[in-house]
């Protein structure tokens, strides 16, 4: 292991991980521009919006700014979750009529201790952007990781969740990993 950085600032589990290319800008389309267009919710935009502003009288219909999920920082390296190929588009599914995203990730290692953590990430930035109608389920990617039935039972929990989220500590850490870099 070999001490480093990070968001947690102590030891690296993963000291020389894989790094991918992040996707290009999506374009927007006139029609996704046009605030009198009905827009729904799919998995391009949970991927790929840095917030969702409600427009006047739909509360589906967003302004469209980029990276929502796929730019939040990593806890342990000065990447984001795209650029570790922790979260992918295609790993994203969306219904608008029923209400419901899933998002599933994929930790770098399958000893990964800080799973929990990126997925309170990712669950913490959808409970702030989406409308609360919509019902959330952030899991790891089947198979991925040793903990995966331990690690999706709490991030399931909203029980778990919330208490988590009122430690200011990790509600601290959170919030770093959901800020910009600089």
């Amino acid at each position: 292991m070999v001490g480093g950085g990070g968001v947690g600032g102590g030891l690296l589990e993963n000291a020389n991980p894989l790094i991918y290319q992040r996707s290009g800008e999506r374009p927007v389309t006139a029609g996704e521009e046009d605030e009198q267009v009905p827009d729904s919710i799919d998995a391009r935009e949970i991927f790929d919006i840095r917030r969702c502003w409600p427009r006047a009288g739909a509360e589906s219909l967003f302004l469209h700014l980029p990276h929502l999920i796929r730019s939040i920082n990593d806890p342990e390296h000065p990447l984001t979750l795209e650029e570790l190929n922790v979260v992918e588009q295609v790993r994203v599914q969306v219904s608008d009529p029923e209400s419901t995203v899933a998002v599933a990730f994929t930790p770098t290692i399958p000893h990964c201790s800080m799973a929990t953590l990126i997925g309170l990430s990712i669950k913490v930035k959808l409970l702030r952007s989406l409308p609360q109608r919509f019902k959330m389920d952030v899991h790891i990617t089947p198979g991925t990781h040793a903990s995966e039935h331990a690690v999706n039972k709490q991030l399931a929990d909203k029980e778990r969740v919330a208490a988590a989220l009122e430690n200011t500590h990790l509600l601290e850490v959170v919030n770093q990993c959901l800020s910009a870099r600089s």
